[in-house]
């Protein structure tokens, strides 16, 4: 017989302790809802991830990070629904421009899907191609990388790419944009 009293801990607000697992689907079914609640707290740098050639294409993304310095790889996740997944499996390459604090207007525009297609979307805004890839580096941003395809990994319902970084640039752009609980948020860098 079970009684109250030999129930698993609890922590003081009624959290299970660190080591028992919360699961992520609910009877309810909104484990979905809960798991983007949760990621939401988990504040991102962000980026456009640009693909450039027969087909020029941007995406804001913040499913972006550093994997291995030696070779230097870094990793994007990308919906297989969305077009810059296309692109980048056509492409072969990909290039990333990390957002600086002045840049939330690039920011909602390359998240907005009703924007123009291919070459055209890239109309008004201040890039450059680049020097490996063809893929435009936005103006402005506080750093650029251009990336070889190396491989693909099917996690869910998303790909994870990993890239070859052919070659990155840091601006002197020091403000940063986050995003964090939903919502877009500037920070500024403490310096070195």
């Amino acid at each position: 017989m079970v009684t109250a009293d030999a129930q698993a801990p609890h922590s003081a607000d009624g959290w299970p302790p660190p080591w028992e697992p919360v699961p992520l689907r609910e009877p309810n079914g909104t484990g979905r809802r809960t798991l983007r609640d949760a990621m939401a707290r988990f504040a991102t740098g962000i980026t456009v991830l640009t693909t450039g050639g027969e087909c020029h294409h941007g995406m804001t993304a913040n499913a972006f990070s550093s994997v291995s310095l030696e070779p230097p790889m870094v990793l994007c996740c990308v919906a297989r629904s969305a077009a810059m997944h296309e692109a980048i499996m056509s492409a072969r390459s990909f290039a990333v421009s990390v957002l600086g604090a002045d840049q939330e207007r690039l920011a909602r525009y390359f998240a907005d899907r009703g924007r123009p297609r291919g070459i055209a979307q890239f109309e008004g805004v201040g890039w450059t191609p680049g020097p490996h890839t063809g893929a435009p580096l936005l103006v402005g941003a506080l750093a650029w990388l251009e990336c070889a395809l190396a491989e693909v990994y099917h996690g869910g319902d998303h790909s994870i790419f990993l890239g070859e970084v052919l070659e990155a640039r840091c601006s002197s752009n020091q403000q940063a944009l986050l995003f964090f609980g939903g919502g877009y948020h500037q920070v500024m860098s403490g310096g070195r």
